[in-house]
């Protein structure tokens, strides 16, 4: 199987992750033949969605299939992702002896089956030798696998591009967490710390939980371009401008991501889900004590 260098991602390599450290995700490449294959925009593929990208087998007419690798996963002339991702979910979840794995990690390893990613459970054991699993929480590592090509990157994630099997989710998580970085550093500003906060809080509080990191580094994002004054000294009024934009944005029902805005990040949510957020927030503006509730 043609793959590239896999390593750990996410916000936990980020040093985004909030809350606990219980989730990363292993980045597995995919290697495709630079002749063989095209990443198709989703603005230029029937589903319209900029978000939604089509990856086309060419050249057929000389390099007919089974040249490459990655053929058997073809639905049409398109690279399956969701065929993919069910190739990974049988030979790497379900058939590797993840106990022995497990055992020379002193730790327990096991697949999370069942769910729409891949993910492996990791407990670690307690240090009295008894085998027995620790009380400490586990920790949850999703099986990525993705395309590559210069600053683009396509997951196969078909919980995000559902109903149409074909698709890849153009992930913009390294654009704006790179944008973040690059803000912060020219103003030695507090945005990446602002995201943080908000994460925690949404995290924690039932009415928001479903506000999930990619709006909220939006929102911050957007409001960077008005607002330059990041320093530490204004971390509570850029907090609570965060807060009043956000409201904003729920009842407008729409957050437009800061790099492609034809993506709607908050349409996702129902029309309750977003009165309960706007309800929940619009409090938290003369009382914020209450977000910690």
């Amino acid at each position: 199987m043609p793959l590239g260098e896999m390593s750990l991602g996410g916000s936990l390599l980020d040093d985004l992750q909030v809350v606990s450290a219980d989730h990363a995700c292993l980045l597995v490449p995919l290697q495709l033949e630079a002749s063989l294959w095209r990443l198709i925009p989703g603005e230029e593929t029937l589903l319209t969605h900029p978000l939604h990208w089509m990856v086309r087998r060419v050249n057929l007419e000389y390099f007919p299939r089974g040249r490459s690798y990655w053929d058997r996963h073809l639905v049409g002339c398109y690279l399956s992702a969701e065929a993919v991702l069910n190739m990974f979910s049988k030979s790497v979840m379900e058939t590797i002896n993840w106990p022995s794995i497990g055992s020379t990690m002193d730790c327990d390893v096991r697949p999370v089956l069942g769910g729409p990613d891949l993910r492996l459970e990791i407990r670690p054991r307690n240090e009295d030798g008894g085998g027995a699993e620790s009380s400490d929480p586990p920790l949850f590592i999703a099986m990525l696998p993705l395309l590559r090509q210069e600053d683009v990157v396509l997951t196969a994630q078909p919980d995000l591009t559902s109903p149409w099997v074909n698709a890849w989710h153009l992930s913009l998580y390294p654009w704006e967490t790179q944008r973040l970085a690059q803000l912060d550093a020219a103003d030695d500003g507090c945005r990446r710390r602002s995201l943080k906060i908000l994460k925690a809080v949404c995290r924690l509080n039932p009415a928001l939980r479903l506000l999930e990191a990619a709006p909220l580094a939006n929102l911050i994002l957007h409001l960077s371009d008005s607002e330059g004054d990041w320093s530490e000294t204004s971390l509570h009024a850029r907090f609570q401008q965060c807060i009043t934009e956000l409201i904003g944005y729920l009842e407008q029902g729409a957050l437009h991501s800061y790099f492609k805005p034809a993506a709607n990040l908050l349409s996702g949510l129902s029309e309750d889900q977003v009165d309960q957020m706007g309800f929940m927030l619009y409090c938290a503006v003369s009382e914020p004590e209450i977000l910690l509730i």
